[in-house]
C-alpha cells in the first residue's frame, strides 16, 4: 500500500528584514558624524533602530542619550543615561553628562552627585572643576 501523503514542502527563508549587523554599525556610524553635525534627531532616529536589533548595546545606547540631551529632550537622555549606569555603574562620563543633564532641567542636587561620582571615578579637571568639592 502506497503513501498518499504528499511530500513535505521546502520551507522558504523568511523575508529579508532590511538589517543586518554590518547595517546596524553603518546607522551607528552615520548617527555619530549626525551628532557632531548638530542633527540630534536625525541621529535619535538611526539609534533607534540599531537599539531595538540590540537593546543590551551600552554604547549605541550612551549615543543617543548624547542624542538626546542635545536636541534638549532631557527626560529621555535622563533616562538612557541612567540605563548605562545601571550596566556600567564606574562610567565617569555616563555620570558627568547625566549631572549635567540634571543640571539642565534645574535638578541640581542631583547633578551634585553625579558630578562628584564622575570626578570620583576619573579626576579630569573639567570633572573636578564641575564636582565643586571645596563647595
Amino acid at each position: 500500500m502506497s503513501d498518499t501523503t504528499p511530500p513535505p514542502i521546502p520551507s522558504q527563508p523568511p523575508p529579508p528584514s532590511g538589517a543586518s549587523p554590518e547595517t546596524h554599525v553603518i546607522d551607528y556610524r552615520a548617527a555619530e558624524y549626525l551628532l557632531a553635525a548638530r542633527d540630534p534627531r536625525g541621529a535619535v532616529k538611526l539609534l533607534d533602530s540599531v537599539i531595538a536589533a540590540h537593546p543590551e548595546n551600552t554604547a549605541a545606547r550612551l549615543l543617543r542619550a548624547r542624542a538626546f540631551f542635545a536636541a534638549a529632550q532631557l527626560r529621555p537622555a535622563a533616562l538612557e543615561f541612567e540605563l548605562v549606569l545601571e550596566r556600567e555603574p564606574d562610567n565617569a562620563f555616563a555620570h558627568f553628562a547625566l549631572a549635567r543633564t540634571h543640571e539642565r532641567a534645574g535638578r541640581p542636587e542631583q547633578a551634585r552627585k553625579h558630578f562628584r561620582l564622575a570626578a570620583a571615578l576619573d579626576p579630569r579637571p573639567d570633572y573636578l572643576a564641575a564636582a565643586r568639592f571645596e563647595d
